[in-house]
């Protein structure tokens, strides 16, 4: 089963399993707790309006954590969603890949403006693709034009395993969506290509980069890459439930939990769980992670086209305006059976990730995007009301 792993994809109506879940709040109730109220009404509704069969969310606000649910995390046995469930994270896995590129800039082992050709000769090249005339830079904020690969499904289902180079070779099998540095298109092929850099400049697999330098050191106990095809989901978790992306109301569900994710691995293969996310994207935004140049070239983005509406995107991180003004920060991702959303405020000290275990939704969200979205005003925006 192949898919998108950018969270653009469209999922809709679903079945409707039994309510369940509710609020867990680790401290105190934080300052503007009726907001959290809301954000519990709103996750029984993606439930028992929106047809999916379970969600949770983890606000954090300075110190103190609050975690909600609803719905189930099994449909079989109606085991519910639980604070340490991992799940796919999808293109959030992006965020990562690139502050392990920037750190390494900021170690002066690569530059943003070094080429494709440059680190990987060869590699760019056909239907008007030229390595030489693509930086890193371009690929992290996805001004390159290389053409998506996970845009081809037929070529993608051709193959039983996907190493990172035989993903590049089907992008380089299609024309080039734009001169480098002329437009904007969402490409997963940026991301595989970056993580291909990453294991050049350092000699060292991707998944150990990451476990090294930002889950081992900031605590992130249930964030990994898989390695290689493994399929499975190591530790506690949630089935992740699909539709295959089908919008008609009877499509059937197929759990979706184990699957090789190595068709997305640096674009979004990663698996996580709600309280890492917060706490990575915490200290990222708090300029914890990287140095300040670094975090200057994160933070510097480029508009977008044919993404999510009123956002923009700096290197592995987008900023999204919501409909009352506010702006946050974070990232997004959605495969088979996982769609998440992890956005906060610029400095970090307020977090909301939130994670669905189906691809669909019923009633007036028309896909889990607008769940999240309306969760994030509930959180982000309720304090400016009079």
């Amino acid at each position: 089963m192949h898919q998108h792993a950018a969270h653009t994809d469209n999922g809709r109506p679903g079945t409707e399993p039994a309510e369940a879940g509710g609020a867990v709040p680790e401290t105190a109730p934080a300052p503007g707790a009726e907001g959290h109220e809301a954000v519990q009404r709103l996750l029984r509704q993606a439930v028992t309006r929106g047809g999916l069969p379970g969600i949770l969310a983890e606000v954090c606000d300075g110190g103190r954590r609050w975690f909600g649910t609803a719905g189930v995390a099994d449909s079989r046995t109606g085991r519910e969603r639980s604070r340490q469930d991992r799940f796919r994270i999808g293109s959030i896995s992006k965020t990562f890949v690139a502050t392990v590129v920037l750190q390494l800039a900021g170690e002066g082992r690569l530059s943003l403006d070094d080429t494709v050709e440059q680190w990987l000769p060869g590699v760019v090249k056909g239907h008007h693709h030229d390595g030489a005339g693509v930086n890193v830079r371009m690929l992290l904020n996805h001004t390159s034009g290389i053409f998506n690969y996970t845009d081809d499904q037929e070529e993608l289902n051709r193959y039983e395993t996907h190493p990172p180079e035989s993903l590049v070779r089907i992008a380089m099998s299609h024309p080039r969506t734009f001169a480098p540095g002329s437009g904007w298109a969402y490409s997963n092929t940026n991301y595989v290509l970056a993580g291909m850099i990453v294991e050049r400049a350092t000699g060292r697999a991707l998944a150990e980069e990451i476990a090294e330098r930002i889950s081992h050191p900031f605590g992130l106990t249930g964030t990994y890459l898989p390695r290689g095809s493994d399929p499975t989901i190591h530790g506690p978790h949630s089935r992740h439930y699909t539709k295959l992306f089908r919008t008609d109301p009877g499509a059937p569900v197929h759990d979706a939990t184990e699957f090789d994710s190595s068709v997305f691995w640096a674009a979004g293969g990663m698996i996580s769980t709600a309280g890492d996310l917060n706490r990575f994207f915490g200290a990222l935004l708090g300029g914890r992670i990287l140095p300040p140049d670094q975090q200057r070239d994160m933070f510097t983005t480029v508009p977008t086209r044919d993404w999510i509406s009123n956002a923009a995107y700096g290197l592995g991180v987008s900023s999204v305006r919501l409909p009352c003004g506010e702006t946050v920060w974070g990232m997004g991702g959605a495969l088979f059976g996982s769609w998440s959303y992890a956005y906060g405020a610029r400095d970090g000290e307020r977090m909301v990730t939130t994670n669905v275990n189906g691809d669909w939704s019923n009633g007036d969200w028309g896909d889990p995007i607008g769940i999240f979205t309306d969760l994030l005003q509930a959180e982000f925006c309720h304090r400016s009301d009079p």
